[in-house]
Order: C-alpha cells, then structure tokens, then sequence
C-alpha cells in the first residue's frame, strides 16, 4: 500500500467511518464532556493518544503472540487490560502537567477505559477481513482518533451555542443534543462512497 492508499485510509477513518457518527462507538464521552469546547479538545487529544498507544501495542500482542499461540479468544481480555494500562499513564500525565484539563475532564477520563471506541478499534483493526499491515492499521487509527476529536469539537460548539438560543423549553438540554447528534450523523453517513 502506498502513501496515498494510506492517506485514503486515514481520511476514510475521520470522515466516512467515523467511529462516532457511523460507527455509533464512543457515545457517551460524546455526550457527556462535549458541554464546553475546551474539555472536548482536551479528551479528543485524550482519545487520540490512548487510541494510537492502546492500538500498536494490541495489534503487536495479536499479531506477535495471540495468533502465533492460537490463543486469539483472550484477545478482548488482553486488550482491555493494556487499554487500562494505557489510560492509567495518560491519567497520571495530564493530572502532572495540565491539571486544568485534568479537573475539567473529572470522572471521563478514567471512562476511556472503558470506552467502547476503544476497545472497538482495537478488535476491527485485527479483524481478517481487514486485512492490515502495520502502517495500514496506524493510518486507520490516526484517521479514526481525529474523526472523533473533529466530532466532538464540532458537537461541543454547537451546544455552546444553543445554551444561549431560543430553544422551546421541552427540547433544552438533552433532547435538543440528542436531535443535534441525530442530523450530524445523518450528515456524516451521507459522505459514504466518497472515497
């Protein structure tokens, strides 16, 4: 696979399977800390670190160990385990560095343990069908992590937004969110075929 097979794929990964919006992964830290636009950057770049770290180490331990030993039914269990070793550092780094962050994220960022976002690419990337090598499957993660840190910035500003519109009582909060989330997705699965 070439450079541009490889930008396909990561461009593919942020707008056309993104994990959010089409592949319906990570939904709660959607929801939850995308209230303010500072925090949903804050765990986009979160996401995107656990998600690129969490996902070579898991696709080497398959790759390496699992598939060599015929042992791939441990792989959710595996996965899970280096997913929380994962987010524990990144706990622990931010909380030393970026404490505003830190704060601003509370009890979400230990939850990207368990996000399903996760866990979930880190099986499709050692799906067979997939069939990646190792740039292929850090293309896709990348592609992945950015489309759900571009979704959640854009989802956050738009409820900004609507904190200080005209919104009819009955629809303030989360009903008028989850329509907003509805018809970004639509948005997003219209771009399927693009590429």
């Amino acid at each position: 696979m070439n450079a541009s097979d490889l930008i396909k794929l990561g461009i593919e990964g942020i707008i056309i399977q993104n994990v959010i919006l089409t592949q319906f992964l990570g939904i709660c830290p959607f929801m939850g800390i995308s209230k303010k636009s500072q925090s949903a950057i804050g765990m986009g770049l979160a996401v995107i670190f656990v998600m690129l770290i969490s996902s070579i180490v898991t696709f080497a331990i398959n790759d390496l160990i699992l598939e060599e030993q015929d042992l791939g039914y441990l792989q959710t269990i595996v996965f899970i385990l280096v997913i929380s070793g994962v987010v524990q550092f990144v706990e622990m780094f931010i909380k030393k560095t970026a404490p505003i962050i830190y704060k601003m994220l509370g009890i979400y960022l230990p939850l990207i343990t368990t996000n399903c976002a996760i866990l979930g690419i880190a099986l499709i990337n050692v799906k067979p069908e997939k069939e990646f090598g190792y740039p292929e499957m850090i293309a896709y993660t990348i592609g992945i992590s950015i489309g759900f840190t571009l979704v959640i910035y854009i989802f956050s500003t738009i409820r900004e937004r609507l904190e200080n519109a005209n919104v009819p009582k009955a629809f303030k909060g989360a009903p008028i969110a989850l329509i907003t989330a509805g018809i970004m997705s639509i948005i997003f699965l219209g771009f399927a075929g693009l590429v």
